[in-house]
């Protein structure tokens, strides 16, 4: 009986999400707020982030929940080989439409039973897909596709953050916010210690962020520096606004 109401649940969640990817087909950018001045430049930041990761070296990356191909269109930049998932048949359409590269390929999967074969990709990654999904099932076959020393990184929402708490836990602020019925968000001591548990190596957790997306450009170049500075304060950094989540599948001699 257990085992059938996981499966429910589970059936349940992928619903709940393909009719978000068909909100997020008609809103875009506005949902996930890379569209103000200083939404624009946090999403250069966290672009530079990943790109950094994955380097120029012809790596076989697996991006999990593309959507509408925003990020996907900045990874394939790079030297490196893209597949890129979504749940979303109507996102990935979008998104096909909007990156037609030759780096990259398109595919509706479920991240949790993808149907690709053992030690896949090198690289794993996404942005601000991972509070949608189950974690524990997710973390399990991102370790099992990994080749041995591959590596993870994602940004995540920060549960520590006081708005995105209030976002994720009351239901009136959450209709308000067009939060999704499943999305939550990370305390970043209990993810890393999922992601330990379940093999992986040089885990890190960091709270990064506090650059909200409401700043009015002319006030921009006055916080920027100081938010960034912030970031590195002990205990204030710890209510950031999201997470960057990384390790690497341990090698078949640890």
């Amino acid at each position: 009986m257990i085992i059938k109401k996981k499966r429910i649940n589970s059936d349940q969640r992928i619903k709940n999400e393909l009719v978000h990817g068909e909100y997020i087909s008609q809103k875009g950018e506005e949902v996930w707020n890379w569209s103000s001045p200083a939404g624009r430049i946090r999403w250069k930041r966290r672009c530079d982030m990943f790109r950094e990761f994955l380097g120029n070296s012809g790596k076989k990356v697996l991006e999990i929940g593309c959507g509408t191909g925003l990020f996907t269109g900045e990874i394939s930049k790079t030297a490196n080989k893209i597949t890129a998932i979504d749940i979303s048949p109507t996102l990935l359409d979008l998104a096909k439409r909007q990156v037609d590269v030759p780096n990259v390929e398109f595919m509706v999967k479920n991240a949790y039973n993808t149907g690709f074969e053992n030690f896949s990709f090198d690289c794993i990654v996404g942005s601000s897909v991972l509070h949608h999904l189950d974690i524990d099932r997710a973390i399990l076959e991102f370790y099992r596709l990994l080749k041995p020393s591959g590596g993870i990184m994602f940004t995540e929402p920060n549960m520590m953050n006081p708005q995105i708490a209030m976002e994720r836990n009351i239901p009136f602020i959450r209709k308000l916010t067009s939060t999704s019925h499943d999305e939550t968000a990370f305390f970043r001591w209990r993810l890393r210690k999922k992601l330990v548990t379940s093999g992986f190596d040089d885990v890190s957790v960091i709270p990064f962020d506090f650059f909200h997306p409401g700043v009015p450009e002319f006030l921009i170049p006055m916080v920027k520096p100081i938010l960034y500075r912030i970031e590195h304060i002990p205990l204030l950094k710890e209510i950031a606004g999201s997470l960057i989540i990384k390790g690497r599948k341990k090698t078949k001699n640890q």
